[in-house]
């Protein structure tokens, strides 16, 4: 049976502990920072065998959630962009001392809700160029990071791979780790724009909308990959799939309705979801939706991750 498309594996993880005992090979851990309210949850994909019933790869899957990600206050990201450094720091070889690192903004800039990568990679603090013409000495801290970036665009517009780009750029200049950004696509409603995954998996652009492109691996690439992603859409499905569940929950005080109510419940929602895809037309059934204001919000998310990498890198 179909599921709703999302690139998160927390909700991966969630659906599966819902609809049936705890898979073995999976684990996760939560912390929640009450001062920050910042929501820190670690998924780890240990076997083979998890990794196909959750469909994603083996490895580590952090993700914080927060509601000041997509504030216009600096002091509110801020603490966002800090544990984002630490996790990162976690995560890059060394540390984040002395390294070469590739940083690659994934998705089409002209479409705001998948700009997220582009726009992340214009407030970089890019470095490669002052360490090749000055040295060690070219910054105050000689442990700088050597830190470039690429915008490989999407195949609409290029007519290659992002991977094809991101290799061919790679064998130039040989990094020691690449670093992914790309806007992903969620299950949840109250996930857009409060939540950032970051994996030590690399990625598979456009999976979560349907859009299979090469794989961006450790496999493929030949280097450690980090993948950090923002959903910024949500499947049609998805709404109409909540507000029938707060229709039905409104109206379980009427006597008449109630066994209606009790009919939907006893679902499982993959099965209310394929329920609603079937009875939608095959355009909505193809349509993702994102918020209103997602032009502000993607500017606002992009420096978000922007100073989480610039404290990685240089504090």
């Amino acid at each position: 049976m179909e599921q709703g498309r999302t690139d998160l594996a927390l909700e991966e993880n969630e659906r599966i502990q819902t609809e049936s005992a705890k898979l073995k090979g999976v684990r996760a851990e939560e912390e929640y920072l009450d001062q920050d309210d910042i929501r820190i949850t670690t998924v780890y994909i240990d076997t083979e065998n998890a990794a196909k019933k959750m469909g994603k790869p083996k490895g580590v899957y952090v993700t914080l959630e927060s509601s000041a990600m997509s504030m216009p206050e600096e002091g509110e990201s801020r603490c966002v962009s800090e544990q984002l450094a630490k996790v990162l720091k976690q995560l890059l070889p060394k540390g984040g001392e002395e390294l070469s690192v590739l940083v690659a903004g994934l998705g089409n800039r002209m479409v705001t809700p998948d700009a997220l990568g582009p726009q992340a990679v214009e407030q970089l603090c890019i470095t490669r160029h002052m360490l090749k013409e000055f040295g060690p000495y070219a910054y105050e801290n000689e442990k700088t990071p050597q830190v470039s970036s690429i915008v490989p665009g999407v195949m609409g517009q290029t007519g290659m791979e992002s991977l094809e780009i991101i290799k061919g750029v790679a064998e130039q200049i040989h990094p020691d780790v690449l670093i992914v950004i790309d806007a992903l696509a969620a299950r949840s409603t109250r996930r857009l724009g409060r939540t950032i995954q970051v994996t030590d998996t690399g990625i598979n652009p456009g999976s979560g909308v349907g859009n299979h492109r090469n794989k961006i691996t450790e496999e493929t690439m030949g280097m450690p990959v980090i993948a950090i992603g923002i959903p910024t859409v949500v499947e049609a499905v998805t709404i109409v799939n909540d507000s029938m569940s707060g229709f039905l929950s409104a109206l379980e005080a009427s006597e008449s309705m109630k066994k209606l109510s009790d009919s939907w419940r006893h679902l499982k929602e993959t099965e209310q979801k394929q329920l609603i895809r079937e009875l939608l037309s095959p355009q909505l059934n193809n349509m993702f939706v994102t918020p209103k204001d997602i032009d502000a919000s993607i500017k606002q998310m992009s420096f978000t991750i922007a100073e989480g990498l610039n404290i990685a890198f240089y504090n």
